[in-house]
């Protein structure tokens, strides 16, 4: 019971190091459980702004310093969510995931966005159109490549 109290006393004493504490918590947080998604990465980073501002002695009350993290979450979440969306999605270059991207085939039946067929290696394989990709179908007996590969099905795009 009485390390409890020298805890509590501790960082009643200390709020910048509370802060850093709740910073780090909110970092293992976001980045173990929840994959870089963002809110706690916003709220960790203003936790250890606001931190430094306790530190410097720019704030001091505690109406403030909570004021100040909200504050900061925002403004903190307002200019880096769009970036970090990018980021995430940005990809990682090149699939290289099968030695079949790269390759062209030619489609042994009408391929859409959702469904098809080509013809590789001598098998007619499932096929469907790449998200990216403008046209709506393509033709039978039209040479296509492989653009990437999903399970068994092949994401082509017409040559």
């Amino acid at each position: 019971m009485d390390t409890i109290m020298e805890i509590i006393n501790y960082f009643s004493e200390n709020n910048a190091q509370l802060f850093y504490l709740v910073a780090g918590i909110s970092f293992v947080l976001e980045l173990g459980v929840l994959g870089m998604t963002g809110p706690l990465l916003f709220f960790a980073i203003a936790s250890v702004v606001t931190g430094l501002l306790i530190q410097s002695n720019l704030i001091s009350s505690w109406e403030s310093q909570f004021l100040c993290v909200g504050v900061l979450t925002a403004i903190i979440t307002l200019f880096s969510w769009k970036p970090l969306k990018r980021f995430q999605n940005s990809g990682g270059g090149a699939d290289t995931s099968s030695d079949m991207i790269g390759k062209k085939v030619p489609s042994s039946s009408e391929i859409t966005h959702e469904n098809g067929k080509v013809r590789f290696s001598g098998i007619d394989w499932s096929a469907r159109l790449a998200i990216d990709c403008e046209e709506e179908s393509v033709k039978a007996n039209t040479s296509c490549i492989i653009t990437g590969v999903e399970g068994n099905i092949m994401l082509v795009k017409p040559l």
